[in-house]
């Protein structure tokens, strides 16, 4: 198995430290880089084409949101794009919420379990969306609650792509359901979900869970107050 290459963008070095050497005792994790702030980040990805960037949310010279950015959607002729875990130290964060919209996987606080750092790397090597923590859904729920009504118009071009089944998916999803639960729900097998969520990822051109929640709630489907059902 080729171990997950990891990098780790923060302005601290003690928790650069520690996250290195924790990930780095994993026999399936290596950690390839490291930067001290999102410019350097950038760099650092584009020289060691990592699966998964580690990427703090404020740092100084280039903060993690606009490091985010150039790594997910990257200029003509550099064509590879590492998956981005956000590190926060708050559960609510504006920026967490604009970097998922950037395409990031996910968010994790930094002072989570040493274990929930670990799969974090794993899930979202794996191509998953790191979307289970409660604490996601209400940060979502809460910006969007904030934003403008989104253009049901435009929005509805995109969902009717979708047959009813694929719908509920994405609705189920928005809510914070895991696939199994989500196959518990619609009496269907988590395989039979994932090939759903696949189809929905696809028709509506989404990098990932963590996109389809974001459209789910911009496009109206799903209203903030929906997320807690």
């Amino acid at each position: 198995m080729t171990p997950i290459r990891v990098i780790i963008v923060d302005d601290q070095a003690m928790v650069r430290a520690g996250f290195a050497a924790l990930l780095s005792a994993q026999a399936d994790i290596d950690v390839v880089g490291e930067a001290p702030d999102g410019r350097q980040g950038v760099d650092v990805a584009r020289a060691t084409h990592p699966d998964v960037v580690l990427m703090d949310v404020r740092m100084p010279e280039m903060d993690g949101l606009a490091a985010a950015r150039e790594i997910l959607d990257p200029p003509a002729g550099v064509v590879h794009r590492p998956k981005v875990l956000m590190l926060t130290t708050f559960d609510v964060d504006d920026y967490v919420y604009e970097a998922l919209r950037a395409g990031a996987s996910g968010f994790l606080l930094k002072d989570a379990p040493p274990a929930d750092l670990i799969a974090a790397v794993r899930v979202v090597a794996a191509g998953e969306a790191l979307l289970a923590p409660s604490v996601t859904r209400r940060l979502i729920a809460d910006f969007t609650a904030t934003r403008p009504a989104p253009r049901a118009d435009r929005a509805a071009l995109r969902l009717n792509g979708l047959t009813p089944r694929e719908t509920e998916v994405l609705e189920l999803i928005a809510r914070g359901l895991s696939n199994q639960e989500i196959a518990d729900r619609l009496v269907l097998a988590e395989q039979t979900v994932k090939t759903h969520i696949g189809r929905v990822l696809a028709k509506l051109d989404l990098r990932d869970r963590a996109q389809a929640v974001i459209f789910a709630y911009e496009s109206g489907l799903v209203t903030p107050g929906d997320a807690a059902r």
